[in-house]
Parts: C-alpha cells; structure tokens; sequence
C-alpha cells in the first residue's frame, strides 16, 4: 500500500460490507478480552504485571516489524527508537497507577472505562450521524460527531465512577484518548498500513487497539501527580 493511502477505503468492499461491517468481530473479541483485562486489573499484582508485561511485547513486537517496512537507514532506526517512550510511557503509567495504594485499581479502571467508552461513543455516533471529517488528511473515517459522542461516553464512564469529579477527568483522558487514535493513524499512514497487524480480529493489531490508552495512561499519571484526583483515595 502507497504511503498516503493507509486508512482508505475501496468504495466496492465498503458498500459490501456497509457500516456495520466489523462490528460482529469487534464484539466477539471484546467479550473475550474485556473480562480477562478486568480480572487481572482488580487482581493486581503479579496477574496486571504480567498482563502489561505481555502487551508491552506484543505492541513492541509490532512496532519493530511496521518499521521494517521503512527503507533502510537513519530514519528507520530514528523511528524504531522513538517506539521505546511512545509504547515504554503508556505500559509504566499502567503499572505505576495500579500500584497506587487504595486507589490504584479505582484510577485505572476509570481510565480503562474512559477509553473504552471514548472510542465505542466514536464509532457508535461516527457511524449513525457522520458529517464533517475531523482530519481527513490523517483519518478519513473520523468524524466530529464521532469525537463529539467519544467525549459524552468518556465522561459518562468517568461519572459512574466517581461523579462529578470523575467526570471531568475522564473527558479529560477521553480528549487524550482520541488524540492517541489520531497520532497512531498518521502513524499508519507514515509506515504504509491500514492496521498494525492482525492480532486482534476486528480491531487489527494491538497498537490499533490500544492507541488511545498508551496516550490517556500518562495524562492518568499527570492528573494524579497534581492532585486533580487523588482525592478517590
């Protein structure tokens, strides 16, 4: 595929496959990995240290092979090391938020919820309403609706958490999710793929999944630092 073309689309396999055309896969495998994410993040310990461990290889895995597709040379190693704190910042901010005391598994699981809402709202309002593209240049298939219902979703989960303070943080991490989702689709366009691999059916590859959280964690991490909500503790 041509530098440029990664997230398009064929109209002929779209108008086949229509709006809806992935959503069986994306739920068959949310119903698979959702309970084992939650298992292991209420568990904590060595069940989410494992958990982050693995992904953390798989997503390093990846990255290594997307940047093989690169032309040999300073770029492709300048690229291959900046996988190091793009992939490294997002898995740490897991494990360090998880090992907070008392509040630890409540931060990450408003994070988790924030982000998951923050890309169903998006694709759910994206599919049903449409209208103006949010970056055509990098994602074609975004659109401001689609940001508009991920950023009511995010801090919806963030509110059944915590209420109203959960709320606002969780838009928060909901904003920085989606900029995760932008940042990896110029990334795709960059290495010339539409997913970053197959890992995950319906979803692609593992960075495809987790984009957003590898951006919304350290804003976690931000906001716990500077108080915005260590009072959950």
């Amino acid at each position: 595929m041509v530098r440029g073309q990664a997230d398009a689309i064929d109209p002929a396999v779209a108008a086949r496959q229509g709006r809806w055309g992935d959503l069986r896969l994306r739920v068959l495998s949310s119903l698979v990995l959702v309970p084992v994410a939650l298992a292991c993040l209420w568990q904590g310990g060595l069940p989410w240290d494992a958990l982050v461990g693995v992904t953390a290889i798989g997503l390093g895995v990846e990255w290594w092979l997307l940047c093989g597709r690169l032309p040999p040379g300073p770029g492709r190693a300048a690229t291959v090391w900046a996988g190091v704190p793009y992939i490294g910042c997002g898995t740490a901010a897991l494990l360090w938020l998880r090992g907070l005391p008392a509040m630890g598994a409540w931060i990450v699981l408003m994070l988790v919820l924030a982000v998951w809402a923050s890309d169903i709202g998006a694709y759910l309002v994206g599919r049903l309403v449409g209208g103006p593209k949010l970056a055509p240049r990098i994602s074609p298939g975004k659109t401001w609706s689609g940001a508009a219902g991920g950023l009511l979703a995010a801090a919806l989960a963030g509110f059944c958490v915590y209420g109203a303070r959960g709320a606002a943080f969780a838009a928060v991490l909901g904003i920085a999710a989606q900029g995760g989702d932008l940042l990896e689709s110029a990334l795709k366009r960059h290495f010339g793929v539409k997913d970053s691999g197959r890992t995950i059916p319906g979803h692609g590859g593992l960075l495809d999944r987790l984009d957003g959280m590898l951006m919304a964690a350290p804003v976690a991490v931000g906001g716990v630092l500077l108080g915005a909500i260590g009072v959950m503790g």
